[in-house]
């Protein structure tokens, strides 16, 4: 069920009403969770049965952890439990497959089984309800699963992971309602691509009495309208031609390469900004404060600067429980490097079970270790333009941008290559792409410098709101297009 549908928009008019009118009484929880279980299921009801499952346990660890002398024991055992279900239903395949080739090379004759075969189970389990459904009448099909990756399972397995560490670590008390705490875990508008909630933000909101201002109300639509435009005039019109030029680079030149890498970066950042704002922005309506998740990213004057404005729920996640809990900088120059590369190693790993992912996280590792130093500078702080350093900071992640989004390690290379060693040739990109490009980095220039003030009259508010609007309705597309991040 994407945002950006009628599908949502009926489910939304339905569960909204209800819930202003419950705010405040017993069925409020209640129907705020069966709303998030509804809106979760829309993509296969069978994932209820993991997100019920991780909920319950996390509950039951917690309120063991606050009543048990071995405390740590309880800790190990919820936070194992998560790396086991992100392990197996997103890393098994990856996993397998590379150590049955390693087997292949040393001769050994071992085999691990694939543990995609749980798949035919799962599969079975929803062939048996769209026999149910159609022999109530009910017009809906469960489309096979191809994959054990489970929609939203890397978000909401860390939001519960940060739960759990944080009650260990005294930072966070146990909710002790449990419809509470389900809601905290499967708030469906951040549940499938975030931003990831703590505890202190979301939970504490979820667990107290809420007023709908209409300033909640007017930012909530704004919001919305943000991304809204985001994904639907920018991500998805920017997608036309990068999955053409990723989708066979092998015939196109440098630069129709290079133009394509440029447009996925812009792409990749509508897209997920997109959701975050939509997210947020329903969230508003009913009340509830997420996260700033994006800020400007590709503003950024450095690569520390560029993790602080990029994923900053995800960003701020690994700061505080895998570079901290490693030493942080506490240890040292050069463990404080190896702790910096190996917590950016593993957010590309994180974002995908594949060799190139790794690459991407190992690249964001080697800036951020080879600049780390220079960006302290004097030079480099005020007497280097920032323009300059902009340029420098988004050329280099855009670059890296090419392992994110290439198919495969040998596409990767070849796009590497031909972009290096290519001729030029006609790129066929249509100009508005970058048009469209040029005028929202222009309005982030001017929003960050002195110039803001010029944004601030209602006139201007109103043509940028009425140019989002009539982009939006001009480039939407039949169905809507699946949100990048959803793979992840």
């Amino acid at each position: 069920m994407l945002f950006h549908t009628w599908l949502f928009a009926l489910f939304f008019c339905i569960v909204y009403p209800v819930y202003v009118l419950t705010r405040g009484t017993w069925f409020e929880k209640p129907w705020l969770l069966l709303a998030s279980y509804i809106f979760y299921a829309s993509w296969n009801p069978v994932f209820l049965v993991l997100i019920i499952y991780s909920t319950v346990v996390d509950y039951a660890v917690v309120w063991r952890m606050e009543v048990s002398p071995r405390r740590g024991l309880w800790l190990a055992l919820g936070v194992g439990n998560h790396i086991f279900l992100l392990g197996f239903f997103k890393y098994g395949g990856f996993i397998v497959e590379n150590f049955n080739a390693l087997f292949a090379r040393l001769g050994l004759g071992w085999e691990i089984p694939d543990p995609n075969g749980v798949l035919s189970y799962v599969n079975f389990v929803s062939e048996r309800i769209n026999h149910l459904l159609a022999a109530i009448g009910i017009p809906y099909h469960l489309a096979p699963q191809t994959t054990l990756l489970i929609v939203g399972i890397s978000f909401y397995t860390f939001q519960s992971m940060s739960y759990i560490i944080d009650c260990y670590r005294g930072i966070a008390r146990r909710e002790k309602q449990f419809l509470v705490y389900a809601a905290y875990v499967c708030f469906f508008p951040q549940l499938v691509a975030g931003p990831i909630e703590r505890s202190s933000n979301l939970l504490r909101q979820l667990g107290s009495r809420r007023t709908i201002t209409g300033e909640d109300i007017g930012d909530g639509l704004s919001l919305f309208l943000v991304g809204l435009f985001k994904k639907v005039a920018m991500a998805d019109f920017l997608a036309l031609y990068v999955d053409k030029v990723y989708g066979s680079p092998a015939q196109f030149g440098a630069p129709a390469l290079i133009l394509a890498t440029v447009a996925f970066g812009w792409q990749v950042y509508f897209d997920f900004a997109g959701y975050t704002d939509m997210a947020r922005g329903i969230a508003r309506l009913m009340g509830i404060r997420l996260v700033l998740n994006f800020n400007n990213p590709y503003l950024a004057t450095g690569f520390g600067d560029f993790w602080r404005r990029w994923h900053i729920s995800l960003s701020s996640w690994f700061r505080d429980y895998i570079y901290i809990p490693l030493g942080g900088n506490r240890r040292g120059e050069v463990l404080t490097h190896v702790n910096m590369a190996a917590t950016m190693v593993i957010s590309g790993l994180w974002h995908g079970a594949s060799w190139t992912f790794v690459i991407w996280g190992a690249l964001h590792a080697a800036y951020r270790v080879l600049t780390r130093n220079l960006e302290a500078t004097a030079f480099y702080r005020e007497r280097l333009p920032d323009g300059v350093k902009r340029a420098f900071v988004f050329a280099c992640v855009t670059f890296a941008w090419i392992f994110f989004r290439a198919r495969s390690l040998d596409d990767a290379w070849l796009i590497v290559r031909r972009i290096f060693t290519g001729g030029w040739t006609d790129p066929r990109c249509p100009i508005v792409i970058f048009g469209l490009v040029a005028a929202v980095w222009l309005y982030q220039h001017l929003y960050e410098s002195d110039a803001r003030a010029w944004l601030r009259p209602a006139p201007v508010r109103v043509a940028i709101v009425v140019f989002m609007a009539v982009c939006t309705f001009m480039c939407a597309q039949s169905g809507g297009q699946p949100f990048i991040y959803f793979q992840f």
